[in-house]
Parts: C-alpha cells; sequence; structure tokens
C-alpha cells in the first residue's frame, strides 16, 4: 500500500480494479478496446470526457527548466542498467557547475534510492509540488520508494495507475532549473516507456541510453528496444556494454565472463547504425558500493571500470551537446 498522500493522487475512482491491458479511463479507447468488455467500469470509462489531456501543458511547462532529458532503457532485466544510471548520475554530479536530476520509472522495482543511499527517506510537498530527494547538493532523485510505508511494500498495480503516477513525477515534481535529467526505466517496451515518451513528446527528449550485456540472449531484447525508439521517435544516442569482462580487485586482471558469441554491443551498434559509446567491465566493487548508496568512482578512481564508465559519460555528454 501506498501512503495516504500517493494513494490519493494516484488512484482512479472506478469501482472495481481495472482489467489487464486497460487503455485507462482517460484514454480515447476508454470504454471501447478489447480489454473492456465485460469490464464493470466499461460504462464509467464511455462517459468520461475525452480530448486532449489536461495535463500536457502543465508537463511541458515544468519540464521546461530542464535542459537535457536522457532515457535509459534496455530491453533486457538484469544488465545493469539502474546500476549504470546511478553511476552516470554520480558522474554528471561530479561535475558542481552541473544541476542533475534522477528519475526512477521502475515502478514495481525501485533500485536507484538504495544505490544512490537515500532509501529512508520521504517526499516533502510544497506549494510549488513535490520536491526531490537531494543526494548531494547538485543531485536530486525521485522515485516510487520514497512514497511506501514500508520499505518491502509491493506495488501491486495495472497499467492505468502506473501511467498516472509517471504524469505525477513529471507535472508536480519540482526539479528547478536541471542541466540533466537521467530517467531510469524497467525492462521491456510497455507501460512506463509509452507513457514517459507520450508525455515528454512535446517537452523534448535528448534520446535514449541503450545498456545491454554482450550475450546474445541480452541482444534479442535490446533490439526490440531499439525497434521501439524507432517506432516512438526518440532518438538512441548510443550503446553501451556493460559487464564486457571481469577485472579482478588483487591483480587487476581483466578476463570474459559474458562472451560476445555474435559480436556483443559493438557489432550490434554498428548493424543498427547507432554509436558505440563504450564498454563496461564488471567489478565486484561496483555491487558493494551501490549497496552502501557511495559512489564507485569517489572509491575506486584507480579501477578500470570506473575509467571505462567516465569514458562513456564524456561520449554521451559530447552526443547530446552535439546536437545543440
Amino acid at each position: 500500500m501506498l501512503t495516504a498522500t500517493a494513494q490519493r493522487l494516484t488512484n482512479t475512482h472506478l469501482p472495481t480494479p481495472e482489467p489487464e491491458h486497460c487503455p485507462g479511463p482517460e484514454s480515447e479507447n476508454a470504454g471501447k478496446s478489447d480489454a473492456c468488455a465485460g469490464c464493470a467500469n466499461k460504462e464509467i470509462c464511455e462517459s468520461l470526457p475525452k480530448g486532449p489531456d489536461p495535463d500536457l501543458p502543465l508537463i511541458n511547462k515544468r519540464l521546461a527548466n530542464i535542459h537535457h532529458k536522457v532515457l535509459v532503457l534496455s530491453g533486457k532485466g538484469g544488465v545493469g542498467k539502474s546500476t549504470f544510471t546511478s553511476m552516470l548520475s554520480w558522474a554528471l554530479a561530479a561535475d558542481p557547475g552541473l544541476e542533475i536530476g534522477a528519475m526512477d520509472l521502475d515502478i514495481c522495482g525501485p533500485s536507484l534510492p538504495k544505490m544512490l543511499g537515500c532509501e529512508n527517506e520521504s517526499i516533502h510537498a510544497s506549494n510549488s509540488g513535490w520536491s526531490p530527494v537531494y543526494i548531494s547538493d547538485n543531485l536530486g532523485m525521485m522515485s516510487i520508494q520514497f512514497l511506501l510505508p514500508k520499505e518491502d511494500s509491493a506495488i501491486i498495480w495495472r497499467g492505468a495507475k502506473k501511467n498516472g503516477l509517471i504524469k505525477q513525477f513529471l507535472k508536480d515534481v519540482d526539479w528547478g532549473q536541471l542541466d540533466y535529467l537521467v530517467i531510469d526505466t524497467p525492462p521491456g517496451t510497455s507501460d512506463e516507456h509509452l507513457s514517459v515518451t507520450n508525455y515528454m513528446k512535446d517537452a523534448g527528449i535528448d534520446g535514449a541510453l541503450i545498456v545491454t550485456t554482450p550475450q546474445e540472449v541480452a541482444l534479442l531484447d535490446v533490439r526490440k528496444e531499439i525497434d521501439f525508439c524507432r517506432k516512438a521517435g526518440v532518438k538512441v544516442l548510443g550503446i553501451v556494454e556493460n559487464m564486457s569482462g571481469f577485472v579482478c580487485p588483487n591483480c587487476g586482471g581483466e578476463s570474459k565472463i559474458f562472451k560476445p558469441t555474435t559480436g556483443g554491443g559493438e557489432r550490434l551498434a554498428k548493424e543498427m547504425g547507432l554509436k558505440f559509446l563504450g564498454s563496461v567491465p564488471l567489478d565486484p566493487r561496483i555491487g558493494r558500493s551501490c549497496d552502501s548508496g557511495e559512489s564507485f568512482l569517489d572509491l575506486y578512481p584507480d579501477s578500470p571500470a570506473c575509467e571505462a564508465i567516465l569514458d562513456v559519460v564524456d561520449a554521451l555528454r559530447d552526443e547530446i551537446e552535439s546536437e545543440n
């Protein structure tokens, strides 16, 4: 369960839970899609006003103060996407001249608060909206984790309620002036991805960073994510290959764990006509740093993984800022 504030703000007032694949009571297809057949809410949804979403101008106004907006995507789970998002946020915030925001859109499995060391914080509301939780003077973040009554509370929601919360994060969070907003998403190409790209269409998304691991099992789903980006009109800024090797913290030697049987992320980028931003080796100290909510980049600056991450971040910034 959510806190009373979150429940009040996100709950759609329908007599019964929404069916799977519900288009949402505010959708043009509300009461008309295949998922609506037999739903007890059908007549209510059909009677609700339709037309342009009145919240879109509010979202555009709120996001107008954010210079760059970057999605972190991967069709495959377990490739280290949230881990890389946390390190990208740490790396960008290391520049004191930048203001950085991190948004966790993994509604059912929020992990960024743990990785950034702020999982026990809560959201504060004011007349200007929800205030982000600040990890440092120039790094703030927002996650559903801050709305949960207990750390291990499960979010058991269908698509319409997820979409409502995502809209709130975009409309109601008072980020102020930001240079970068990094948005972490769950695996797949479903509700959260469709919602964030639709809501931010007019506000402008600089593009998506695609995270993969070398093996073909991961690349299969990453190809689907790239196809999603092209269909949704989101530019792919580049591909980063995570866990491309293993760095021994004792001897510094590097070995391949996930052997790239079909060429890995670099070959995929070449095949798809995309920029390859670099490879990041696996260092077990990355996991320990994320568990403790500390910056791996600050703790182990001599690690080959640290150097590789910073190279990827530099290449990503060059790609983003060259378009402006």
